[in-house]
């Protein structure tokens, strides 16, 4: 493990997920506030939207609209300013709450769900990644069963998405097609005891995927674990490799919880640390 030392960037959150950069600033969801909001690397903070629920997955339609996944109410929303100006209802595609989201340079997203619904108690069971195109059409991009599909990537050159199943604990690949869908899953990494979350994408074609119940952050390379990030006693949540040089980690980090606790409001940060090889792909 590399020693390193994270400095707090924006504090006073309550579970934070899903952070992208762009424009200069890294953007993520506050989610059981039920708000977008942004940072510059200076530390300027603003709220870019505020939503009727909570949130996760946040991405941009091609002519540069909001699109925010509402995890509880299962819906996919475009925002313009403080007003939702599309809704599209996911609930009879999502068996479980809205996990990440990742949209692509066509505008499509591809929607993450827990499978079940673990606030009730249920045992976990496989779900589907859902795809809804720029027309708002749905579909599952695969029909490949996936264990709590969570935080995705998409390499630089589109052909290739990388999925973290949080439950199955692995990283997980597949081809895309010109369509968006998915086919030909295969392991990418097996992750031990670590539960991964959110997870972005290195230069190199490392993933550095979160862990929240091992409170580290893990670069992952050609399967093997090749680095480990420490943070303390709070859980890694989600990441994302930005800043002018893309080498600066954003780490959403909050306390540790288990999935049987409702919504808590649970004390939440994004805090960075400096690496060496920049992000890459999509998001």
């Amino acid at each position: 493990m590399t020693a390193r030392v994270a400095k707090t960037i924006v504090g006073g959150l309550s579970f934070t997920e899903g952070p992208r950069w762009r424009d200069g600033r890294l953007w993520f969801s506050d989610a059981h506030n039920g708000r977008v909001l942004s940072v510059d690397e200076a530390g300027d903070v603003r709220v870019e939207a505020v939503l009727p629920s909570s949130c996760s997955g946040i991405g941009w339609r091609t002519d540069g609209t909001l699109l925010v996944l509402l995890t509880q109410a299962r819906r996919l929303v475009a925002v313009a300013g403080d007003k939702i100006v599309d809704s599209l209802d996911l609930s009879t595609w999502l068996p479980g709450s809205g996990t990440e989201m990742i949209t692509d340079l066509k505008g499509r997203a591809y929607i993450g769900n827990a499978g079940f619904d673990f606030r009730a108690g249920e045992a976990p069971r496989a779900t589907k990644l859902v795809m809804a195109t720029a027309n708002g059409d749905l579909s599952f991009a695969s029909d490949e069963p996936l264990e709590f599909p969570n935080g995705t990537v998409i390499t630089p050159d589109g052909s290739t998405l990388i999925i973290a199943e949080t439950i199955g604990k692995r990283l997980s690949a597949f081809d895309v097609a010109p369509d968006g869908s998915l086919s030909k899953k295969r392991p990418f990494a097996d992750l031990g005891e670590a539960m991964p979350d959110g997870i972005c994408l290195d230069a190199e074609g490392a993933v550095w995927v979160c862990s929240p119940n091992t409170c580290q952050v893990l670069r992952v390379r050609n399967g093997e674990v090749v680095d480990r990030i420490s943070t303390g006693a709070r859980g890694a949540f989600a990441c994302m490799l930005g800043g002018a040089d893309r080498r600066t980690l954003y780490v959403a980090t909050g306390s540790v919880f288990d999935f049987t606790n409702a919504h808590p409001k649970l004390p939440a940060a994004i805090e960075t640390v400096r690496v060496d090889v920049p992000g890459a792909g999509f998001p």
